[in-house]
């Protein structure tokens, strides 16, 4: 990829950390005034966390902190460097948010009054921003929050750790898709924590949450469907095409196109890639060319390397 120079690279940088920030803050709402007080995180990290804090009342921010580290740790061992700096600062900052900006902190600031947020829950006080006669309102809210929140850090190059290793783990050494592969995982967790915590109710509020947060952070991060056909038209073309290979391990298609207003004849690139891909993408045509077109289309379904079709076949 060509490389950003000084001001320009500064610049990106510092929109992708805010990015993250902002995200993990989102993140950090989520739990800590809807998700959390009710035990309704959807799996992952976050869920496993709500066993810690039961238990041994160890702060769930920190709880997601001690989970994590063996969980990178066993990703830098199988997996590589791949999540890299920014993951780990999407992971420290939203488990650091989810401590601070609790219910009873922000009381303490003079934001909310204390009095008017705490309530009587299974025989336990909670402090939490909606009351349990609010509980599908407060799993709702948590889950749209959450899942603003992850899209951001995703968008901004980051992530939360947590599932997203194990997942990747699945990928590699089982061969299975990513979206299986996490519903292999959330399940999992979900029926776990829904074990410990001797609640029933929690495999349906985790899955409710977990379909919630899922499509919100899909939203977020660059919309749906999973898969994204994009067009670019530049006369650069063939460096971008260079880097789409190096980069994002996919093939192009060139085709030749007629300006409708210069009737000048120009190459098309077309690429089919994955929602997650579109960012790093639109970093490499506009690095290359900054006044480069580019049109990104849903695609429903492909068939090719790389791509697992979405349709269902009764056959198997």
């Amino acid at each position: 990829m060509k490389k950003l120079q000084g001001k320009q690279l500064f610049l990106r940088e510092a929109k992708y950390m805010a990015g993250i920030v902002f995200g993990a803050l989102l993140v950090a709402i989520g739990y800590a005034w809807f998700l959390m007080p009710y035990n309704m995180a959807p799996g992952g990290v976050g869920g496993l966390a709500q066993v810690l804090n039961f238990y041994f009342r160890i702060p769930v921010g920190m709880s997601m902190i001690i989970l994590n580290i063996p969980l990178f740790v066993i990703s830098f061992i199988f997996i590589g460097r791949s999540f890299g700096a920014k993951s780990v600062l999407g992971m420290l900052i939203s488990s650091v948010f989810t401590d601070l900006v609790n219910i009873q902190n922000i009381a303490r600031i003079g934001i909310l009054s204390l009095g008017e947020h705490t309530y009587s829950y299974q025989g336990r006080t909670i402090f939490a921003y909606l009351g349990p006669e609010d509980l599908l309102l407060s799993a709702i809210a948590g889950s749209v929050v959450l899942g603003l929140g992850l899209g951001i850090i995703f968008k901004s190059r980051g992530s939360t750790g947590g599932t997203d290793i194990p997942v990747a783990l699945i990928k590699q050494k089982a061969g299975v898709s990513i979206g299986t592969g996490y519903y292999i995982v959330e399940s999992g967790i979900i029926l776990l924590v829904a074990i410990l915590l001797k609640d029933p109710k929690i495999l349906i509020w985790g899955y409710i949450n977990l379909f919630i947060t899922t499509k919100i952070t899909d939203l977020a991060s660059e919309g749906l469907p999973y898969i994204k056909g994009v067009y670019v038209i530049s006369p650069k073309v063939d460096e971008i095409k260079e880097d789409i290979y190096a980069e994002l391990d996919r093939g192009v298609t060139f085709f030749k196109a007629l300006g409708g207003y210069e009737k000048k004849e120009t190459e098309v690139l077309f690429c089919v890639i994955n929602r997650r891909q579109v960012p790093l993408l639109t970093d490499i045509v506009k690095d290359i060319d900054p006044d480069a077109f580019m049109i990104v289309t849903d695609v429903y379904d492909v068939l090719g390397y790389g791509f697992r079709s979405r349709k269902i076949n009764l056959s198997e």
